[in-house]
C-alpha cells in the first residue's frame, strides 16, 4: 500500500498527530492538546507504526531508518487519560500494546522529550530506544504514588529494564521529578540539550544508529531477546484491573 507524507492521524478531521518522513527518518508529532493518551491515541499511534513498518518490510534491500517521536510546546507526553480509561474496559491493554509495540519495533525510535514526560508519557518515553530531553523546562516522573494508583506488572517492567535499581526506586515509590541534568546523571536519557534544539538533536541521534536498521528484522529479534521479561509482563492482561484505577 502506497502511503503519501506527511499522515495526519487518526484522520484529517481529527488530526491528533502526524507522521512525517525525511530521508531515512520518520517523525511522529505529537499535536493534541497535552499529548494524553486515550484509546483513539493509542490506535492512532499504532497506526503510525504500522506505516512505518510496512515502509521498513517493503524495502528489497536493508537501509537505513530510523523513527522520531516528539510532544508540542512544553509537553511530550501528560500521561494516560483516567476518564477513558475508566470508561472503556479495554482501554489497559491497548496502551501496554502501545509500549510493547514500541520496546520492541523493528527500527532504532528516539524519544525527543520537548517537555514535561509524566506517567503514561515517561513509560512511553522509556520504551523508545533512546531519549533526547529539553535541558530549560520539563520533568520526567512516575506520580502514581502521590494520585494514588497501580501500575502493572508490564508498566514497571518497561522502566525496570530502562533503569538502576536505585533510579527505579526514587521513579516508583518516591516520585521523583527528575530534571534533564539528573536523568543525564542517571543514563535515563542520552542527551540533553535547550528546547529549540530538541529535534535537532534527536535527529543527529537517529541518522547516528539508523544504520542499525540494515540488520533487518535482526533489529527486533534482538529487542525481543534483550526485554523478554518485559514484553512477558506487558502481555498480561490488564483489563481487570481497569475499575480499581
Amino acid at each position: 500500500m502506497s502511503v503519501t507524507f506527511p499522515v495526519a492521524l487518526p484522520s484529517a478531521n481529527d488530526h491528533r498527530m502526524t507522521l512525517s518522513r525525511e530521508g531515512p527518518l520518520f517523525i511522529l508529532h505529537l499535536h493534541h492538546k497535552d499529548n494524553r493518551f486515550t484509546t483513539v491515541a493509542c490506535k492512532a499511534i499504532l497506526t503510525a507504526l504500522q506505516i512505518v513498518e510496512d515502509t521498513f518490510l517493503a524495502t528489497e534491500d536493508p537501509s537505513d531508518m530510523a523513527l522520531i517521536t516528539i510532544g508540542e510546546d512544553k509537553i511530550f507526553s501528560n500521561g494516560l487519560e483516567l476518564e477513558d480509561a475508566l470508561s472503556y474496559v479495554p482501554f489497559m491493554d491497548i496502551y501496554l500494546h502501545v509500549l510493547k509495540r514500541m520496546l520492541t519495533f523493528c527500527i532504532p525510535t528516539i524519544a525527543a522529550l520537548n517537555g514535561h514526560a509524566f506517567a503514561g508519557g515517561c513509560m512511553f518515553s522509556f520504551a523508545h530506544d533512546y531519549r533526547v530531553m529539553r535541558s530549560d523546562r520539563g520533568y520526567i516522573c512516575m506520580n502514581e504514588v502521590d494520585m494514588p494508583s497501580p501500575l502493572s506488572a508490564g508498566m514497571l517492567a518497561v522502566i525496570r529494564c530502562k533503569t538502576t535499581p536505585e533510579t527505579f526506586r526514587n521513579i516508583i515509590l518516591q516520585g521523583h521529578r527528575f530534571t534533564a541534568k539528573e536523568a543525564l546523571e542517571r543514563q535515563m536519557v542520552d542527551v540533553i540539550c535547550p528546547g529549540a534544539e530538541v529535534l535537532d538533536q534527536a535527529k543527529k541521534l537517529a541518522l547516528k544508529w539508523a544504520p542499525k536498521a540494515q540488520a533487518g528484522i535482526c533489529y527486533k529479534q534482538l529487542k525481543d531477546e534483550m526485554y523478554a521479561d518485559a514484553i512477558s509482563a506487558l502481555s498480561i492482561p490488564y483489563h481487570r484491573l481497569a475499575p480499581k484505577l
